[in-house]
Formats: C-alpha cells, sequence, structure tokens
C-alpha cells in the first residue's frame, strides 16, 4: 500500500493553482493530431470537484452555439498546460449542476471580489 502511496505521491502536479467551484477558468490542454502537438483552450465554469490525491478531477462547464459542453478533466493530468483562473465565484454549494437547467443571465456566478491588504 505505500509502494502505490509513493508512487502516486510523485506524480501530483503542484505548478497548477487551486481552483474551486464557482471559478471561471481557462484550462491549456495539449492535443495530439497526427504527429504534431497543439493546444486547445476550453474556457468555463467549473462546477464539480470529486476525489483526491492522483484521482481528483473537476468538471468545467461551458455554452457553445447554445449548446451547453460539460468536461471532466483530471487535475494531475499530464495533459493541461495551464490553468488559469479568470474570476473567482461566489458561491454557497459544493456542487453546481443547478446551472444545466439556467439560460443566459440566470446561468452566471456572482463574482467574490476579494480584501485587499
Amino acid at each position: 500500500m505505500d509502494i502505490i502511496r509513493t508512487l502516486e505521491q510523485e506524480q501530483l502536479r503542484t505548478d497548477l493553482p487551486a481552483v474551486s467551484i464557482g471559478d471561471h477558468v481557462r484550462v491549456h490542454l495539449k492535443v495530439k493530431e497526427g504527429n504534431r502537438e497543439r493546444i486547445q483552450v476550453f474556457e468555463g465554469t467549473v462546477i464539480a470537484k470529486r476525489g483526491s490525491g492522483l484521482k481528483e478531477t473537476f468538471t468545467v462547464r461551458r455554452v457553445s452555439y447554445g449548446v451547453g459542453v460539460e468536461r471532466v478533466i483530471p487535475f494531475h493530468s499530464p495533459k493541461i498546460d495551464k490553468i488559469e483562473i479568470v474570476r473567482k465565484g461566489k458561491i454557497r454549494r459544493a456542487k453546481l449542476y443547478y446551472l444545466r437547467e439556467r439560460v443566459g443571465k440566470a446561468a452566471k456566478v456572482k463574482e467574490r471580489l476579494e480584501a485587499r491588504e
């Protein structure tokens, strides 16, 4: 059991920012097409986080051409180039699945204003 834990510990990524639910993020993913590799950006709201350690994932939702698109991304995946947090969300629950039924401005998450030092 300790061997598995040590192997997982080596593969954990520490270079990514702390993403929380409700945040609007821009995830830069490495996409392989044939023998070339390019970076594709997926931007949306984090509606869920689950798991811990190496198995931790987060779900990003965005509306593309009127259709809701959700993508479950493993947090410690080598396919992630970088994660940018566009704005922090002010939320009161752990999962934002209710946003699936909302359309337009009703599907917006309020911005959390950070206190200045």
